[in-house]
C-alpha cells in the first residue's frame, strides 16, 4: 500500500481526529486541557495505575495505524515526580509484532523476540553519565521525574530500533498506548529529520530538504518567544543517537546544559558507558543530522525526496513554518 499520502509528515492526533473519541479509546483520568506555555491544547493522563489510565490509537487493538514514517515524533512532558509508561506496537517485513515500550518504571533494558523494553532516564549532576559511570550512579538515574521537568520532542527512528536490537525489518507502526502519567501535545510521523532549531529559510539556503532534514512543522512545533532559542527552553532527545552502531541500554534525558558562549550540543555527542554504548541524551542530541553550515555528517542517512515531495514539502513550510512568539510583558 502506498505511503504517499503520510508524506512529508503526518500529524497523528489531527488525522485521526482524536478529540472525537471514535478512531481513538481512552481509559480512566484523561483529560484535555490548554497548556499555558504551549498556548494549545494538549492531552494530561495521569493516575497511579498506568494500565487504567491511558490514550490509545487506534480504538481496538485489531486494528491498525499502518504508519509507514521512519521517524515517531512524540510532543510531552512527564508530570513532574510521577513516573510515565509508553507502548509502541510496530510491524516487521517478517510478519511479526513487536511492542517497543519506554517507562521511568524499567530499571534495566530487557528483550525478547517480540518486546523491547528500554528504561528512561533522567540525568543527575553533569559528569555522572560519562566514561566512568559507576553502578551506584546509574541508579541514581532512575525512578520517577524530577521536579523540573520540560516539554520534550523525543524522536525515535523504528527502522533502526528494530535492526539494532532484533535483527528485523521496519513495516509500519501499528498502535499506540500512551499511558499515566503524561502530558501530551502530538504525534507525528515522518521521513524527514526535523530540527526544531532551525528555521525555514536556513534548511533553504542550506538545502537541507535534500538529506532529508527539515525544519519542524508550525502545527507541531513549541512556540519560541522572540529573541529566545528552542534548545534553551525545552529538550531534544533521538533514539537511537545519530550514527549509532551498537544497541543502548535506555533512553536518557539529561538535565538542561549550559554551554557557555555556545549553544546546547556543541560539545561532543554521546558519552560513552562501560559498555562501549553512547548513552542517549538530550545534551549529546540537539544536533541534527547536518552541521550548521549544512554539511550531511558521514554518518548520517539521508532520506533521497523525489521533487514532487520537495516542492509539497516547501509549499508546506511556507504556510507552517514557526513564527516567533513575542514574550509577555
Amino acid at each position: 500500500v502506498s505511503a504517499a499520502w503520510q508524506r512529508p509528515y503526518l500529524n497523528v492526533f489531527k488525522h485521526f481526529r482524536v478529540e472525537e473519541w471514535k478512531r481513538s479509546a481512552r481509559e480512566g483520568d484523561v483529560a484535555a486541557l490548554t497548556d499555558a506555555k504551549l498556548k494549545g491544547t494538549v492531552y494530561r493522563i495521569r493516575g497511579s495505575i498506568p494500565a487504567s489510565n491511558y490514550l490509545q490509537l487506534p480504538r481496538t487493538g485489531t486494528q491498525s495505524l499502518g504508519l509507514a514514517g521512519r521517524y515517531l515524533y512524540l510532543l510531552f512532558r512527564p508530570m513532574p515526580r510521577k513516573h510515565f509508561l509508553v507502548h509502541l506496537d510496530v510491524a516487521t517485513e517478517e510478519n511479526r509484532v513487536v511492542r517497543i515500550s519506554f517507562s521511568t518504571l524499567f530499571k534495566e533494558f530487557k528483550s525478547t523476540a517480540t518486546w523491547l523494553q528500554f528504561p528512561f532516564l533522567f540525568g543527575a549532576a553533569e559528569g555522572s553519565v560519562c566514561d566512568s559511570v559507576t553502578r551506584t550512579a546509574r541508579r541514581d538515574l532512575v525512578g520517577a521525574a524530577p521536579s523540573d521537568t520540560r516539554w520534550t520532542c523525543l524522536v525515535l527512528d523504528l527502522p533502526s530500533i528494530l535492526s539494532l536490537y532484533l535483527s528485523c525489518r521496519y513495516s509500519h507502526l501499528k498502535g499506540v498506548k500512551l499511558c499515566s502519567n503524561l502530558l501530551v501535545k502530538n504525534l507525528c510521523t515522518s521521513d524527514l529529520v526535523f530540527d526544531p532549531g532551525v528555521t525555514f529559510s536556513e534548511a533553504r539556503r542550506a538545502d537541507l530538504a535534500c538529506h532529508g532534514v527539515a525544519p519542524m512543522p508550525r502545527e507541531m512545533a513549541f512556540p519560541v518567544p522572540r529573541g529566545e532559542r528552542w534548545h534553551d527552553l525545552y529538550d531534544y532527545i533521538r533514539f537511537p543517537s545519530e550514527g549509532s552502531k551498537l544497541p543502548c541500554d535506555s533512553i536518557q534525558k539529561s538535565r538542561p546544559v549550559s554551554v557557555a558562549g555556545g549553544k546546547v550540543g556543541d560539545s561532543n555527542p554521546g558519552c560513552v558507558t562501560p559498555g562501549g554504548c553512547p548513552w542517549v541524551s538530550k545534551k549529546s542530541l540537539t544536533r541534527s543530522s547536518c552541521h550548521p553550515g549544512g554539511q550531511v555528517l558521514e554518518d548520517s542517512q539521508p532520506v533521497t525526496l523525489t521533487k514532487a515531495v520537495r516542492d509539497r514539502l516547501s509549499l508546506v513550510h511556507q504556510i507552517t513554518s514557526p513564527k516567533a512568539v513575542s514574550a509577555p510583558g
